[in-house]
Formats: structure tokens, C-alpha cells, sequence
């Protein structure tokens, strides 16, 4: 069985990584979306609501399990034995960083193979980081996510549960 683990901060999940996911899902007998316990982003959600929205987003894919790491990556790709990293790519800025990290990731675990995806052309300029700012300012960012996260977006601004 040929597993692959999309790892990241998911702060909140996008329609960008949903794009990445599902195409990932379909190269590969078993996907693990990552959700990495320790970043150096000021997270708007918990790791555990971060899971949640993942999990609601993806339920629709049988070969898919989101699950919390922490620590070195390549050390969760062991455990799980996986044999492919899936990074995704919206531009060529996020290039150079990709690389050196994928370079690195080969040095301390030289079987597990690193894949660039890029999303759909249409949703290449979403980030995380601008749903959050367009939300936290009072727009509209139903086109950038799925439904359930505008809800958890909005209650997060709003100061009313989730």
C-alpha cells in the first residue's frame, strides 16, 4: 500500500488545499493529511478545531485520515511508513522554500520521496493567511472555503461558539 502525507498548519483549510487533497488522494492508495501541533504561526484555531474542519471538509474521501502531528515530519512519515510527501505550490515564490525543505527532508529520510502539486489555476492566490485577514475584517470569503469554515470563521470573529 502506497501511502503519502500532505502535512501543514491548515489555519483554516482552504478550497486551495481541498484541490491538493483530493488530487493527492487519487494518486495514492492512502493519504494522511497532516496537522502540524507545533508552528511558528499565530494559529486562529486550536489543533483540535483545526482537525475538525479538516475532517468535515474531507469525509467524503474513504482513503483519507487527518491527524495531528508534532515534531519532525519525517519522524511521523516513519511511523506511519509513508513513501511520498505531497507539498502544494500556489506560486513561484513558494518554490524556492519548498525545495530547500524538500532537499532536507531527503537528507534525514532518503527513501521518502517529496511531490509538488499546484491547485486548480483559479484558486492559486488563496492563503490561509488572507481568509483570515479578509474575516477578520468583516468580508465575504464563501468562495475561498467551505461552508462549515465561513460559519467557524465567523463565530471566531464574532466571539459566539462554533
Amino acid at each position: 500500500m502506497r501511502l503519502a502525507i500532505y502535512p501543514g498548519s491548515f489555519d483554516p483549510i482552504t478550497n486551495g488545499h481541498l484541490d491538493v487533497i483530493q488530487r493527492a488522494a487519487g494518486l495514492f492508495d492512502e493519504l494522511i493529511v497532516a496537522v502540524a501541533r507545533d508552528n511558528a504561526k499565530n494559529s486562529l484555531f486550536s489543533l483540535e478545531e483545526r482537525v475538525e474542519l479538516l475532517r468535515a471538509a474531507t469525509d467524503h474521501l474513504p482513503n483519507l485520515r487527518v491527524l495531528p502531528f508534532q515534531g519532525l515530519l519525517v519522524d511521523f512519515a516513519r511511523e506511519h511508513k509513508a513513501v511520498a510527501l505531497v507539498r502544494g505550490l500556489r506560486a513561484v515564490s513558494d518554490f524556492e522554500f519548498e525545495f530547500q525543505l524538500a532537499l532536507m527532508n531527503r537528507k534525514l529520510e532518503p527513501n521518502l520521496e517529496t511531490l509538488f502539486l499546484m491547485p486548480r489555476e483559479e484558486l492559486t492566490y488563496i492563503s490561509s493567511r488572507l481568509v483570515k485577514e479578509i474575516a477578520r475584517l468583516g468580508g465575504n470569503v464563501n468562495q475561498f472555503v467551505p461552508a462549515h469554515v465561513v460559519a467557524a470563521l465567523k463565530a471566531k470573529h464574532s466571539g459566539l461558539p462554533g
